[in-house]
């Protein structure tokens, strides 16, 4: 039950980042095409998960204030939980690293990872709408 909601979250704020006009790229299996969308299709039967990357144009510095304009949902490096948490892996989890190795790692300068959790998913749009909108 918990990974239906967390599911059916995750789908309505991918429709709305995918409108979104600071986001270049939004990463979640409903967006790939070809093997990637086919493996989704056949292994995914229950849902396509909680977990949604994004790419923000405006790069690291564009991670920094999304996550200093969070207001609801967790920052962590963590994922999976009930609670929405967001990361910014370039200024966060990988930061240490130089951009090479970064990239290597599949880890642009605006990807920011969202673990959609379980509050009402208005509250979580309103609270990524306004610090995307920062």
């Amino acid at each position: 039950l918990r990974m239906k909601q967390h599911c059916e979250n995750a789908k309505k704020v991918v429709d709305y980042l995918t409108k979104h006009k600071e986001i270049s790229k939004v990463i979640y299996p409903t967006k790939h095409k070809g093997e990637i969308a086919d493996r989704a299709k056949k292994y995914l039967k229950g849902g396509n998960g909680a977990l949604i990357g994004i790419e923000l144009k405006g790069g690291i510095e564009a991670g920094r204030k999304f996550l200093n304009a969070i207001k609801m949902c967790s920052l962590s490096a963590n994922l999976g939980d009930t609670r929405t948490i967001v990361t910014h892996p370039a200024s966060t989890t990988h930061s240490k690293l130089s951009e090479e190795e970064r990239l290597s790692a599949g880890i642009t300068p605006g990807l920011v990872r969202i673990s959609v959790g379980l509050e009402a998913v208005e509250d979580i749009i309103k609270d990524v709408d306004q610090a995307l909108n920062t």
